[in-house]
């Protein structure tokens, strides 16, 4: 009997080790695939999801794979972190692992794309040392109550962002705050300013606020998302610019890579 269970054991081992590299090798293949699919610099990190990968491969079929890529370009937009997940994915063991060209079906992908500071401010000329920061209702109506806009409490928190940095104003550089409204307009992202204010205050000339608004004023075209997704949600989390949508039915492959580029 004791023999039967360290045998067991290390048949349970082999098979664990077996299924790890192989899901490893099928990673790997997807991530050369998805690499030539979003023509970037560098091999995204993939992973596919459930244990054990073998039944799943066994079938073709993958309940969910996370693909995550860094210095993507987007559009105007340059050096993005890109997420995906893709959901229902069907592709033969035989053709992952082969020397061949591979082909994806996925049947929902959802994704976002995330703007750093550094990547956005390199689109507001005389701007430097931009900060993103998200804002709750408590702080949207204190701006208001701080002498803004009333209207500015009314706000939707989710889709408001405050932008914060240096700018040269009357000649001297200044810290600049702007409670700006995000929005997305087919497919086009919208950054309007709502709130402006010079050291924390916004008893400032009207020409300078005004100077300051169409300065932070933003249309942005960031072009097709990767993977085809359409851009439904727009927000601010954790010091970025996030935009998110889904796709559907998408095939990924040499072929439609090709026809893309």
């Amino acid at each position: 009997m004791k023999r039967l269970i360290i045998a067991l054991v290390v048949l349970g081992g082999l098979f664990v080790a077996l299924d790890f590299g192989s899901a490893a090798v099928a990673e790997s293949a997807v991530s050369r695939q998805m690499r030539s699919q979003l023509g970037l610099a560098d091999d995204p990190s993939v992973r596919i999801n459930g244990f054990p990968f073998l039944t799943q491969a066994a079938a073709g079929k993958y309940s969910s794979v996370d693909v995550d890529a860094d210095r993507v370009t987007v559009g105007q937009l340059r050096d993005l972190d890109v997420s995906a997940q893709l959901r229902d994915v069907t592709a033969p063991l035989s053709m992952l692992l082969g020397s061949g060209p591979k082909t994806l079906q996925v049947q929902t992908a959802e994704g976002s794309v995330s703007i750093p500071a550094d990547s956005l401010e390199k689109l507001l000329p005389g701007v430097t040392k931009l900060r993103i920061e998200t804002l709750d209702e408590n702080a949207l109506e204190q701006a208001a109550d701080d002498g803004g806009d009333l209207a500015v409490a009314d706000l939707d928190p989710t889709k408001t962002v405050r932008l914060a940095g240096t700018t040269a104003l009357l000649g001297q550089k200044s810290d600049v705050t702007v409670i700006a409204e995000l929005q997305l307009a087919g497919g086009q992202i919208l950054i309007v300013p709502r709130d402006v204010r010079v050291g924390g205050v916004n008893t400032i000339p009207v020409a300078a606020q005004r100077t300051i608004s169409q300065l932070f004023t933003l249309r942005l075209d960031p072009g097709a998302l990767p993977l085809e997704i359409t851009p439904t949600k727009l927000r601010a989390a954790n010091g970025v610019l996030e935009i998110s949508g889904r796709a559907r039915d998408l095939t990924l492959g040499a072929a439609t890579s090709a026809a893309g580029g």
